[in-house]
C-alpha cells in the first residue's frame, strides 16, 4: 500500500493536459485504452456528446463541460495513475475504466473521494453496488449476456459447453456466471480454457489449448475474450479444422463490436463463418438515426460506430444531466481535503493534500441513479439493483463479411424474433413454447443444428461392457457359433441405437469369467474407471450406482420380490370344479350320457328294466348314466355286450373318480412348505434361509438395507438351483428381481410369489455422468415403447411360457383331457364295436323273421319295430312261425 501512495508525487511524470478547477468549468475525466477499437469509438462519441452539451446553454446554465482523456494503454498501473490525477484536479466524475480489472481498484478511490465512476465496458457481474457504491455500470452487466448464452444453449438442446476466455477478473467472473446459469438450466460448463490477457499471448499457446479442446466430447465453444485474442482464436481454430460441420461457436459482444467498427478486420471473418454473436440491443429511434448518419463526420471515416459508442454518448449526457440537477438544486462544485490521507507511514511523511473529496459527490451519484430519459440506446432508467431496465441483446449469425439477425434476447421475455420493445406492453412470457429464433447457418454452411458433441478421441468405438451371464441367458448370451452377443437387453440397445440421428460405433466386451454371474456393481464401476464407456445388460437402476454413472430411461420394470414353493388356492363355492379343466368336464359328461345310451341300446331288447314308456326309458338312461359315477346303478345288465361295455366304463370311472379325489384333496388340503412367509416383512422376522441370485444387488440390499444376517443368505446361480433349493426345503424363499422371477415361474409352475414388490426400480443402460448419449438413448427408448417395438422384443425373448399365461399356477393343478384321452378312446371304441355287433345281429335276425322284405318305408318301420320288440317275443314268434311252416309241410305230404 505504501508503494501505491508513493506513486502520487510521480503522477506529473505520466500525465499531462489537466487543468485546475476554474469558475464556469465542470471537469470530467475518462480512462480508456484509446488504441483499442472500443477506446477509439468511445473517445469520438464522448467528444461528440461534450460538443452537443456545450452547444446547448440550457444544460449547464452557461458552464462549460471539459472532458479530459487518459490513455491507460492496456496497463492497469497507468489506469490507476490516471484516476489519481483526476482526483487531484477536482473532477466531478470519471468515465471508465475500460476493463473490470482496473474498475475493481479505482472503485476504492471513488468510494473514498466520493467521485462517481461510470463505465459502459467494465461489465463484470461481481462489481457489486454494495462494495462499490460509487461505481455505476451504464451498459447491461455481463450477467445478462451470460444468461442469454445459457438460454441459447438450452434452446438448441446442447448439453455441455467449453469456455475460452481471457484470464482476468472480468472474463473469469463472467464465465463463472455462465456456469451458474447453465446449471440452472441443467446444462454444464464441461471445460474452461484460460488464455493470457492481451498483449501477452502467442500462437503456440492458443494452438496447444485448441488442440486439447479438439479431443474433447463437447463441440459447443463460447469465446469471451478481447478483440485481438478472439480473432486469433478463430484464425487458429480454422487451421485446426475446428470451424466446420459439427462445431458450434458462440462469441460475446467483442465480435459484434469488432465487425461493426473495424472494417480492416473483415478479411478475418472467413474463420468465423457460422458463429453466433451477441450485440447489446438498442431500439431504433430518430435521435439514433441522426447520430449514426453524422458518425462519419465525427470520425472522419477512421472507424465505424458500434453499440459502445452509443453508450459512451449517453453516459456523458447522464453525467451532464446529473450535474445540472445538482446545480439547479443549489449545489456548488466544491472539494475538501480528506483527513484520512494525512498520515505518517514507516517510510516518512506523504503529501496527499492534492487529493480531495467531492463534496457534492453523493448528490450527483443519486441524480445519476435516478436518471429517467431517452438516449441513443433507448430509455435510460436504473432498477433498485442499479442495473438498466430491460437489458436486451441482438442475436447474430456470421454469414460472409456481415451479420445476419436471427432474433433477440431480453430478460423480460427471453428469446424471440420480435424486437424486445414491442413486447414490453404484453405480459412477460418465458415459457419454453414462446422461445423462438430464426434458422441458423452453422459452421460448414449447414442449417442442420449440430448435436453439440462427439465421441471423445475422434470418434473411436465405444467400449460397452456386457455381463457374461451363466443363467437366464435370454437377457444376455453369447452365441457359441458366431461369438456374437445377443439377448433381450442387447436387442433393445441396438433398436434404440438405430433411432439416433447419428452413428454410434461400438463393440461389446464381456465382463465375467463365464462360470458364475458377475457382480453388476463391479461392472458399473468400470465406467468411472474408464475401462468401459457404457454398460448394456440387465442392470438395475439403484441409488448407489447413480452416484457415479447416469442411467437411461428404464426399458424394463424391475423390483425385488419373494418366491416360495407351492400354492394353496383360495377357497370358493366352486372349488370342487378345480380338479378338472373345463374340457375334461365336458368330455366326461358326454361319455356318461353316451354310455347310458349305448347300454340302453344293448339292453333294450333283453332287459325289462330298460323298457317301458318313452319318458320312463329317458329317466332310466339318465339315472343309469350318472349313477355309474358312484357305482350305484340299480339296473342289471343282461346282454353280453352290455356287460362288456359296462365293465370297461366302470374301470374308466374308477380312474376318473380316483384322480378327481386325489386332485381335489391336493388342492384343498396340501399346505405350502413355507406357509408362514407372506411377504418381505414376515421373511425378515423369520429365521429361515433366503436365496438370492449371484451378482444381483439383492445381497447388498438384504444385508445392508434390511439388516438380514449374511449367514441366512444363500447364493443361487441358475433357475435349476432355485427350483432344487426350494423343492428340498433348503431355503424358505428366494429374493430376486421381477424379470428373473417371471421367467422362472413360467418354467416352474409349482412356485409362486408372495407379497408386493418391496423395491421399485428398472433396468437401464449406464453411461458416464452427464453423457449426452444417455439423454438421446432415453428418448430413443421412449420411442421404442410408444411404437410397440419394445413389446415385440420382449415377446421374442421372454414370452416362452411353459405354464401358460398369468394364473397358470391354478391350471397347473388341474387334470386335463391329455391325461385321460387313452381311456376315453378305449371306452369309445368298445362302445362303437358293441353297437356295431348288436345292429349286425339284429339285422340278421330281422332277415330270418322277414326274409321277403325289401328296402322301402314300410320295411324300415317294420325293422325299427322289430328292434323295439323284446327279444323273447321275437324268439317265440319265430318259433311259432317255424312250427306253422313244419305243419304246412307235413300237410302237403
Amino acid at each position: 500500500m505504501n508503494i501505491f501512495w508513493l506513486a502520487v508525487p510521480m503522477l506529473s511524470c505520466f500525465l499531462g493536459g489537466f487543468s485546475e478547477q476554474v469558475p464556469g468549468v465542470i471537469n470530467i475525466g475518462s480512462i480508456f485504452s484509446f488504441d483499442s477499437v472500443n477506446g477509439k469509438v468511445a473517445k469520438i462519441a464522448m467528444h461528440a456528446a461534450v460538443e452537443d452539451i456545450n452547444s446547448d446553454p440550457s444544460v449547464l446554465g452557461g458552464r462549460k463541460l471539459v472532458l479530459s482523456t487518459h490513455d491507460s494503454n492496456y496497463s492497469g498501473f497507468l489506469g490507476i495513475m490516471g484516476a489519481l490525477q483526476y482526483m487531484e484536479f477536482d473532477t466531478v466524475a470519471i468515465i471508465g475504466p475500460q476493463t473490470s480489472v482496473m474498475a475493481h481498484v479505482i472503485s476504492h478511490l471513488a468510494n473514498e473521494l466520493h467521485v462517481p465512476l461510470l463505465s459502459f465496458t467494465a461489465l463484470d457481474p461481481t462489481l457489486s453496488s454494495l462494495q462499490y457504491p460509487y461505481f455505476v455500470q451504464t451498459a447491461p452487466s455481463d450477467l445478462y449476456q451470460m444468461t442469454a448464452i445459457a438460454d441459447m444453449v438450452s434452446y438448441f438442446g446442447f448439453r455441455e459447453v467449453i469456455a475460452v476466455f481471457s484470464d482476468d477478473d472480468q472474463s473469469r467472473n463472467s464465465i463463472g456466471t455462465l456456469d451458474d446459469k447453465l446449471v440452472e438450466r441443467r446444462r454444464k460448463l464441461s471445460y474452461k480454457v484460460a488464455l493470457p490477457p492481451e498483449p501477452g499471448i502467442d500462437d503456440e499457446q492458443v494452438t496447444a489449448l485448441l488442440s486439447k479442446i479438439k479431443t474433447m466430447e463437447s463441440r459447443v465453444i463460447v469465446v469471451h475474450t478481447y478483440l485481438k485474442t478472439g480473432i486469433l482464436v478463430f484464425k487458429l481454430a480454422q487451421k485446426l479444422g475446428m470451424i466446420g460441420s459439427g462445431y458450434v461457436w458462440i462469441a460475446t459482444t467483442w465480435l459484434s463490436s469488432l465487425m461493426d467498427s473495424d472494417t480492416a478486420t473483415l478479411e478475418s471473418t472467413n474463420s468465423m463463418q457460422g458463429a453466433l454473436a451477441l450485440r447489446i440491443h438498442t431500439p431504433d429511434s430518430k435521435r439514433k438515426r441522426v447520430f449514426v448518419s453524422q458518425w462519419s463526420k465525427y470520425s472522419n471515416g477512421s472507424i465505424g460506430l458500434n453499440t459502445y459508442g452509443l453508450y459512451a454518448y449517453d453516459t456523458v449526457w447522464m453525467v451532464a444531466n446529473a450535474v445540472k440537477e445538482f446545480l439547479e438544486s443549489g449545489g456548488t462544485v466544491s472539494f475538501s481535503n480528506d483527513s484520512n490521507l494525512n498520515f505518517v507511514g514507516p517510510g516518512g511523511t506523504f503529501n496527499l493534500s492534492t487529493l480531495s473529496i467531492f463534496d457534492g459527490g453523493q448528490q450527483v451519484l443519486n441524480n445519476i441513479l435516478h436518471t429517467d430519459r431517452m438516449g441513443l440506446t433507448g430509455p435510460i432508467r436504473f432498477n433498485q439493483d442499479r442495473s438498466l431496465i430491460h437489458p436486451a441483446y441482438d442475436i447474430l449469425n456470421v454469414v460472409g463479411p456481415r451479420f445476419r439477425q436471427i432474433g433477440y434476447w431480453s430478460n423480460y421475455s427471453g428469446l424471440s424474433v420480435i424486437p424486445p420493445e414491442s413486447l414490453y406492453n404484453k405480459p412477460a412470457n418465458r415459457s419454453s413454447s414462446s422461445q423462438q429464433l430464426l434458422s441458423v447457418i452453422w459452421p460448414g454452411r449447414t442449417k442442420v443444428t449440430p448435436r453439440g458433441w462427439v465421441f471423445p478421441n475422434n470418434g473411436r468405438e465405444l467400449r460397452i461392457g456386457v455381463p457374461h451371464r451363466v443363467s437366464y441367458k435370454d437377457f444376455v448370451l453369447v452365441n457359441e457359433s458366431t461369438g456374437m452377443v445377443q439377448g433381450y437387453c442387447i436387442d433393445v440397445f441396438l433398436a434404440a441405437i438405430k433411432l439416433l440421428p447419428y452413428a454410434v460405433p461400438h463393440k461389446f466386451i464381456l465382463f465375467g469369467d463365464g462360470h458364475k454371474n458377475p457382480s453388476y456393481t463391479a461392472l458399473v464401476n468400470m465406467i468411472p474407471s474408464k475401462v468401459f464407456d457404457a454398460v448394456v445388460g440387465d442392470t438395475a437402476i439403484v441409488t448407489e450406482r447413480t452416484k457415479f454413472v447416469d442411467f437411461t430411461q428404464p426399458y424394463a420394470e424391475s423390483g425385488l420380490v419373494v418366491v416360495v414353493p407351492s400354492r394353496k388356492l383360495s377357497s370358493s363355492a366352486w372349488a370342487f370344479l378345480r380338479p378338472f379343466s373345463p374340457l375334461m368336464w365336458g368330455v366326461t359328461a358326454a361319455f356318461f350320457l353316451m354310455i347310458g345310451v349305448v347300454i340302453w341300446i344293448l339292453e333294450h331288447g333283453v332287459n325289462d328294466e330298460f323298457r317301458g314308456p318313452p319318458m320312463k326309458q329317458l329317466k332310466t338312461v339318465l339315472w343309469f348314466s350318472f349313477s355309474t359315477m358312484f357305482f350305484a346303478h340299480r339296473e342289471n345288465t343282461e346282454s353280453t355286450l352290455g356287460r362288456m361295455v359296462l365293465f370297461i366304463w366302470l374301470f374308466v370311472v374308477l380312474i376318473i373318480t380316483s384322480s378327481y379325489t386325489a386332485s381335489l384333496t391336493s388342492i384343498l388340503t396340501v399346505q405350502q412348505l413355507s406357509a408362514s412367509i407372506t411377504g418381505i416383512e414376515s421373511l425378515i422376522e423369520s429365521n429361515d434361509a433366503i436365496g438370492f441370485q449371484v451378482g444381483s444387488f439383492a445381497q447388498n440390499y438384504l444385508s445392508e438395507e434390511l439388516n438380514i444376517p449374511k449367514s441366512r443368505l444363500i447364493p443361487l446361480g441358475s433357475p435349476e438351483e432355485y427350483a432344487d433349493a426350494l423343492a428340498r426345503g433348503l431355503v424358505a424363499a428366494v429374493v430376486d428381481e421381477r424379470p428373473y422371477v417371471d421367467l422362472f415361474l413360467s418354467r416352474y409352475c409349482r412356485f409362486r410369489t408372495v407379497g408386493e414388490e418391496f423395491t421399485r426400480s428398472g433396468w437401464g443402460f449406464a453411461f458416464p455422468r452427464d453423457s449426452p448419449l444417455a439423454i438421446d438413448m432415453s428418448t430413443a427408448i421412449l420411442k421404442l415403447s410408444e411404437n410397440g417395438e419394445l413389446r415385440k422384443i420382449h415377446d421374442k425373448w421372454l414370452n416362452k411360457r411353459v405354464c401358460g399365461p398369468k394364473g397358470s399356477q391354478v391350471e397347473s393343478d388341474q387334470l386335463d383331457l391329455d391325461s385321460f384321452w387313452g381311456l376315453f378312446l378305449v371306452c369309445g371304441v368298445a362302445c362303437f364295436l358293441a353297437v356295431l355287433i348288436y345292429f349286425c345281429s339284429i339285422f340278421h335276425q330281422f332277415k330270418q323273421h322277414f326274409p321277403d322284405q325289401s328296402l322301402h318305408s314300410e320295411s324300415v318301420q317294420r325293422f325299427f319295430a322289430f328292434v323295439d320288440e323284446k327279444e323273447e317275443e321275437s324268439k317265440k314268434r319265430l318259433k311259432r312261425k317255424r312250427l306253422q311252416m313244419e305243419s304246412i309241410s307235413n300237410g302237403r305230404k
